[in-house]
């Protein structure tokens, strides 16, 4: 028989994975996107899609009559820089928006699952020595990872008080196909475009700097296994918590050498001043994910980059125009 899943923010680079994974293993989807930074070509087909804000009243109230077996809630604002500039509303979309999720679900006839898309590197911050581990101390460097932190407590809260049913999965670094290489995008994307463009990548630093790099399709089939999977009652912040990630650091000047190899590509790398507060080492253990969702990352690196940088590549053949064919001369 198969569930009706709710996915917020499903029209975005991660959030459409995730519906198309659902639909995979025979799943009902419901989409909700406001489309402020999502696409509508990355909805998927067989979706029921719903064009709203994750707090109109119209989504609340079917969450709040129990139509949905499973919500998986990724809309957000996603921008760190925003956050800093404008953390009252980074608060009101991330903080306050989940806080009217979580009350709609309260008030529902029956307990669906809330799987929360949170962030494996924003909440632990630049304290503890790496791979963090889901108990390590946490101090966010952002008002975006502050939000994320506080949407935790709050479904801790509301686990223990009301007795929802919740889980956070903590992302690393995710890459790969539909991610937007403008604006405050992943480096992945950003350097793919730039190989396509023909133009230098530019590393911050000495680019000794390591990140947790997890292909989106593994991301995804975490939220899969996270929709289902056997978890004890949350009583305290991590008990269903889990980081979704790899385990294994790659430095930016690797990540650049690994991305050039995936696209036959010898453009230049040149550096750059490092950028003030930028972690140095960063990367997430997943040895609870592995126990207590039977999940682990089925893409390595090099086959994930194959994989979005030809997705670029395709992406970038179909833009290109038409009509720079010969054209035949007319004859008198």
């Amino acid at each position: 028989m198969s569930r009706r899943i709710l996915v917020t923010g499903g029209a975005g680079f991660i959030g459409s994975h995730v519906a198309d994974a659902f639909l995979a293993v025979g799943d009902a989807v419901t989409v909700v996107d406001d489309f402020s930074s999502g696409r509508r070509e990355n909805v998927p087909g067989g979706v029921e899609m719903v064009e709203a804000d994750v707090r109109a009243p119209q989504v609340l109230q079917r969450i709040a009559s129990g139509e949905f077996d499973v919500i998986c809630h990724l809309a957000a604002q996603i921008d760190v820089r925003k956050s800093v500039a404008d953390p009252v509303d980074d608060a009101a979309r991330n903080i306050l928006a989940s806080l009217g999720l979580l009350e709609a679900m309260r008030q529902s006839p029956r307990r669906a699952r809330l799987v929360f898309s949170s962030t494996g590197g924003a909440v632990y911050g630049d304290f503890i020595t790496p791979p963090a581990a889901e108990p390590e101390p946490k101090d966010p460097e952002s008002p975006y990872g502050i939000a994320k932190l506080s949407v935790e407590y709050y479904m801790a809260y509301y686990a223990r008080v009301h007795g929802l049913d919740t889980i956070a999965l903590r992302y690393a670094n995710v890459y790969g196909p539909r991610q937007d290489p403008h604006g405050e995008a992943g480096v992945v994307a950003i350097f793919c475009q730039r190989i396509l463009g023909g133009q230098a990548l530019t590393v911050f630093g000495d680019g000794a700097q390591t990140r947790d790099y997890v292909f989106v399709g593994d991301v995804a089939a975490a939220n899969v296994c996270a929709a289902s999977a056997a978890v004890p009652a949350a009583r305290k912040l991590d008990s269903r918590a889990f980081n979704i990630g790899t385990g294994v650091p790659t430095s930016v000047n690797a990540l650049a050498a690994a991305i050039q190899q995936a696209a036959g590509s010898s453009v230049p790398v040149e550096f750059g001043a490092a950028r003030p507060g930028e972690q140095q080492r960063s990367w997430v253990s997943i040895a609870k994910a592995r126990e207590g969702l039977g999940w682990s990352p089925a893409v390595s690196l090099n086959d994930g980059l194959q994989m979005t940088y030809r997705w670029f590549a395709e992406r970038a053949r179909a833009a290109a125009p038409t009509d720079a064919r010969p054209r035949m001369r007319a004859h008198a």
